[in-house]
């Protein structure tokens, strides 16, 4: 496809949208950020920025009619996914800025990859794009390729806009209760943001 072809940034502005919006890879990102601080935070980021790209891949080239052919195995990863995602609140409501041999890790790049499979906005996200901005009679690799790779600039963007929001955060929160605080309203942000998997 064209780059002045309008579908084409019309998939951009929809992926930075999305992603730029608040959500779960957002709220840790930020808490990640502020208790850890950029660098440490690089890895976390890097799951994020390759880890939806791969799913949004994976779901175009197929994986996602596994889960319409079968529903229950849809229903598992919700509730694992639900349950993850309170293991992960908890890591944000227990984090510090300690560095000493008990203090707490940032998540890694494995860890946010894979997170991607059980946040339910990735795949409201991978799915609503996938069926918007692909066109039926193409290719299905380039066009999965494509959204991907839009999916890709945009993981950039935010994780790098959200992480450096949460270092700035993190350097005005100046007291451990502060940040106990903070950490509270992140991990309140990420269970609160359950509700909509179950609703809908």
């Amino acid at each position: 496809m064209a780059m002045n072809d309008p579908l084409i940034w019309a998939l951009v502005g929809f992926a930075l949208t999305t992603s730029c919006t608040p959500g779960p890879n957002n709220a840790m990102l930020t808490a990640s950020g502020a208790n850890f601080g950029f660098r440490r935070a690089v890895p976390h980021m890097l799951g994020i920025i390759l880890g939806f790209p791969a799913m949004v891949l994976a779901i175009g080239l197929g994986l996602g009619t596994v889960f319409t052919a079968l529903p229950w195995l849809h229903l598992a990863l919700k509730y694992v996914g639900a349950a993850y995602m309170l293991y992960l609140a908890w890591r944000i409501a227990t984090a510090g800025r300690g560095k000493g041999a008990g203090a707490a890790k940032p998540i890694g790049f494995f860890e946010a990859a894979g997170f991607q499979w059980v946040n339910p906005k990735a795949w409201i996200m991978a799915v609503g794009a996938l069926s918007a901005y692909t066109l039926p009679e193409a290719n299905v690799w380039s066009e999965a390729a494509r959204v991907a790779a839009a999916f890709l600039f945009a993981g950039i963007v935010s994780s790098t806009l959200w992480c450096g929001f949460g270092v700035a955060i993190g350097r005005l929160l100046t007291s451990d209760r502060a940040f106990r605080l903070f950490n509270y309203g992140m991990a309140l942000a990420l269970v609160v943001s359950l509700i909509p998997v179950f609703i809908l």
